[in-house]
């Protein structure tokens, strides 16, 4: 059985091109919690999509016009939104900034 990580740094971790546009990265992860690092460039779209996870998101940086259940709002750093398990959501960059996801379970679709 290998030891679990139970720190992280922020030098850690390889940045991944996402299908969209944008970078991740993986930052923490155990069977049941995921957390990763999205970067977006001003203009940078997180595409409408729903999965079975459900999805805290906070807004480390930047500004986002976020759409969660057909429901939109604009974050700056600072606030955060949920994404319930199967509701469709997705996010705009208003400007360069960072999303801090965690996901329940974890995104087994990030580890390939």
């Amino acid at each position: 059985m290998t030891e679990q990580k139970l720190f992280a740094y922020g030098s850690q971790g390889e940045w991944t091109a996402t299908p969209d546009g944008n970078r991740r990265r993986v930052v923490l992860h155990t069977d049941e919690l995921m957390m990763v690092e999205f970067a977006f460039e001003k203009d940078g779209v997180g595409v409408l999509h729903s999965h079975p996870h459900v999805q805290a998101s906070y807004v480390a940086e930047g500004r986002f016009e976020v759409t969660v259940g057909g429901k939109t709002e604009i974050l700056s750093a600072g606030d955060s939104f949920i994404a319930p398990s199967n509701v469709t959501h997705g996010v705009k960059a208003l400007e360069a900034g960072r999303l801090i996801d965690s996901f329940t379970p974890h995104r087994a679709d990030f580890l390939v």
